[in-house]
């Protein structure tokens, strides 16, 4: 029996393979691209029992993220296990999500198996990496305020703006130029070096 699934991924590359490789797992995949065309299929379906959501839309022109969706999915379909998958992993990000709902929170790239561990629900999906013992970067830091705040203004990116108070663009740019992984393996590289 197949799992009817939502998958929320603004970059059409990733989510056609996403869709392709879900499906030989058993899923039938109900693509979005933007939060618009998710709302969409929330709305026109009977039955969703799993959702994989994109983070940060990056073209999205309400502001808001992908973490928008898991109140009305958990509200018309209760029983939807959630997974957040997202290029932009941090800890008040993971937070946040399983705050609302999620069950699940994957960084990018993660593996099929991982995905399709989270989204069944198996025991240890996977392993969350160690928390650094050294100070992180400045970029990191002010990433996962930033985070803190949208969390804070549900997703909102123009209230977070406000609250921040630079200009919605402005953290737009900021949020497209988010510590790379190299940034993260520093981090983890600097602790142990100790």
């Amino acid at each position: 029996m197949t799992t009817k699934l939502l998958v929320l991924e603004d970059d059409t590359l990733l989510r056609e393979q996403l869709a392709r490789r879900l499906a030989l797992q058993d899923f039938t995949v109900l693509s979005a691209a933007s939060l618009q065309e998710a709302h969409i299929i929330i709305e026109s379906e009977n039955l969703i029992e799993a959702a994989l959501l994109d983070q940060n839309i990056t073209h999205d022109v309400t502001g808001n993220s992908g973490l928008s969706l898991i109140t009305p999915i958990l509200e018309r379909f209760p029983q939807c296990r959630i997974v957040m998958h997202t290029g932009y992993g941090s800890i008040p990000a993971a937070v946040a999500a399983t705050k609302k709902g999620a069950l699940d929170y994957l960084t990018k790239p993660a593996s099929l198996a991982d995905i399709v561990k989270a989204l069944r629900g198996d025991e240890g999906a996977h392993d969350a990496p160690a928390l650094s013992a050294a100070p992180p970067s400045l970029e990191r830091l002010e990433w996962e305020h930033i985070q803190r705040v949208l969390d804070n203004h549900d997703g909102n990116i123009s209230a977070a703006a406000r609250t921040l108070g630079i200009h919605r663009r402005t953290l737009q740019r900021r949020l497209k130029k988010r510590p790379s992984a190299v940034n993260f393996q520093h981090d983890r590289n600097s602790s142990r070096s100790q």
